[in-house]
């Protein structure tokens, strides 16, 4: 590989990386140590994960589209993508990390900055955008209500990305998702909008709607066929469309615990994206996935 194309990032970024991961690590602290001088505030908050938890679908997060409840688990991914131009593009997380169910019906996600590697010698790598998520279940009912969920989430993105390996300005990102169980078969679509702060005219908007159908084949194996698209509006890539079609296996969940009220599992994925529109950013990618409820 090029000597350039190792990970070489700006005081700048550093620091920003560095305030972000600070400010992770005291809110995980303090979180962490006021419930160690209270075990009942521990017990408190598990009860209230297991109810809310319990009110809602079992499914499992899909590979790309968001759930339609709220989950409380760490993230991490690995993307491998292929470009027309027989380049290849790995990315270190694909901007998860932590989500965390702090309130009844309520999610709040903290999610890391992406290590971004280009094989080529015509970019540099670098890390991606740092964003969170604050997300409200509206409706649901587990397997004996009806089994459905809708949920409603805002994200805010910060622009921390170094070598334009993130947006060029911070972004709102609104989006409704909803799903619905039918038997052994679950069907979950999200749509939502990309909304930079400024610049709109040269960065440009979109609309990303993103739908999946699971099946629960075993106790473990969820198979899983899933669409994604984006519509683009303004901006370089004005009026195209990119879309893809991600069949994919979700293996959930292996738990670590007998005890029925713990929470602690692993969760596993892979799904492969594959082009199916004329426009579009890479050919395919490999995406795998893991995942630790609590």
């Amino acid at each position: 590989m090029n000597s350039r194309n190792t990970f070489c990032l700006p005081s700048h970024t550093l620091a920003t990386v560095r305030t972000i991961a600070l400010w992770v690590w005291v809110v995980v602290i303090a979180f962490a140590t006021g419930n160690a001088q209270s075990k009942s505030a521990l017990g408190a908050y598990e009860d209230r994960v297991r109810v809310t938890s319990s009110q809602q679908p079992a499914w499992p997060v899909p590979v790309v589209t968001a759930s339609s409840g709220i989950v409380q688990l760490a993230r991490f991914d690995f993307v491998r993508q292929y470009t027309s131009t027989h380049t290849l593009t790995f990315n270190y997380d694909n901007g998860k990390g932590f989500n965390f169910i702090p309130y009844y019906k309520t999610e709040v996600d903290i999610n890391l900055p992406p290590l971004i590697q280009h094989n080529t010698p015509k970019s540099i790598d670098g890390v991606g955008d740092f964003s969170m998520v604050l997300k409200y279940r509206l409706l649901a009912g587990n397997e004996l209500h009806h089994n459905y969920a809708i949920s409603a989430q805002l994200q805010g993105v910060g622009a921390t990305g170094s070598y334009k390996n993130g947006s060029l300005r911070n972004q709102i990102n609104p989006t409704l998702v909803a799903g619905k169980g039918f038997g052994r078969f679950d069907v979950q679509s999200s749509i939502g909008g990309v909304l930079p702060v400024g610049s709109v005219h040269t960065i440009g908007r979109s609309i990303v709607w993103n739908s999946v159908v699971q099946y629960k084949a075993s106790r473990l194996l969820w198979p899983e066929i899933e669409v994604n698209s984006s519509f683009y509006h303004l901006g370089p890539n004005d009026g195209k469309n990119q879309t893809f079609v991600t069949p994919g296996l979700m293996v959930s969940k292996i738990k670590l615990r007998k005890e029925l009220t713990n929470r602690l599992a692993l969760i596993f994925g892979a799904g492969m994206q594959i082009a199916t529109s004329d426009y579009h950013a890479y050919n395919h990618a490999l995406i795998l996935t893991g995942r630790i409820s609590f």
